[in-house]
């Protein structure tokens, strides 16, 4: 029996559709669908059953899956110790994240870990949208929730803060803002409320209902970029606003929230050479980021003094769970 045949089933029975398996694989989907019937053909029973939405396992299949698995498990164990292996890491792993954070923090620091590793590809799905490891979309995923179920490694990547930002320009149009009273009568820009992919997104519900909204988009950062137009005011992520010489901290100390990132992967790639070290390189790269993740800024007091207009200060508490 070949297994490459059997390789293409486990990869379509994971996935669910012949597109994705076929992403995964690095391959045409036609190539996935005749790699099936061959397999089939050798087994002499329909493995699959082709629906709409996919493709689901038989009984058949179902029957099989698990003696595959322990094949591939077998087979992987042999060549972690191949000399080989050794070489460096090499294939593909794509990594889901949150657009903002995604592209801020990740993409510059993974563009150097690639540069590291010439024969690892790395995709990164930076995207105002939840990336699911159910179907097969990422290898690893980082989310603002906590995955509730399945065969997942999970772990706590970081905290985060964000703060309301607005633009030096609008704040010097309009009298100071020095309570949540003071927000009254103010612009905003925000999430459109019928397209949030996470409850954690829902800031302003805990601040203050805005009288009205001059933009609002699935983008954090095109949001970041209405708030430097001088739009309004919105409540932006620590990483994203701090870099913009252009945004002043609205309410300072009194707006400020806390959310969080969480990391997983399935449990059935933990043990491959390349997610081993890609998962603990997003986990070293959250530690080093630390100062700007959780506002633990500025770093001398020439820059604090330069950015805001006044010497630094000690970093206030952060509350949890807000």
């Amino acid at each position: 029996m070949d297994w490459d045949n059997l390789r293409y089933f486990l990869e379509l029975a994971r996935s669910g559709t012949l597109m994705s398996a076929a992403r995964r694989l690095e391959v045409d989907h036609t190539t996935v669908a005749r790699r099936i019937q061959a397999l089939e053909k050798e087994v002499g029973a329909p493995l699959f059953s082709r629906e709409a939405g996919g493709h689901r396992l038989t009984e058949a299949g179902r029957k099989l899956q698990p003696q595959v698995e322990a094949m591939e498990s077998a087979f992987r164990a042999v060549e972690s110790t191949a000399p080989a292996s050794q070489e460096g890491l090499s294939g593909l792993i794509r990594i889901g994240a949150t657009e903002g954070f995604g592209t801020v923090v990740l993409a510059p620091q993974l563009a150097r870990f690639a540069q590291q590793h010439p024969k690892l590809t790395i995709d990164l799905l930076a995207m105002p949208r939840l990336v699911h490891l159910s179907r097969r979309e990422a290898d690893i995923v980082i989310s603002l929730e906590r995955p509730a179920r399945g065969a997942v490694v999970v772990t706590k990547l970081t905290d985060y803060t964000l703060r309301l930002y607005a633009s030096t320009a609008y704040l010097a149009a309009h009298k100071p803002i020095k309570t949540r009273e003071d927000l009254r009568g103010h612009t905003f820009i925000s999430y459109v409320d019928d397209l949030l992919f996470s409850k954690e997104l829902q800031y302003l519900d805990e601040l203050h209902r805005p009288d009205a909204f001059a933009l609002r988009s699935t983008s954090v950062l095109a949001q970041h970029q209405a708030v430097a137009a001088g739009a309004g005011i919105a409540v932006l992520p620590a990483f994203v606003a701090e870099r913009d010489p252009a945004l002043r901290p609205v309410l300072e100390g009194q707006a400020n929230f806390t959310r969080t990132f969480w990391m997983s992967m399935p449990v059935e790639t933990k043990h491959l050479v390349r997610m081993q070290a890609v998962w603990s390189f997003l986990r070293e790269t959250a530690q080093a980021q630390q100062p700007l993740l959780l506002l633990l800024l500025p770093q001398n007091a020439e820059e604090s003094e330069d950015r805001h207009g006044a010497p630094p200060r000690s970093p206030r508490p952060r509350k949890q769970g807000l």
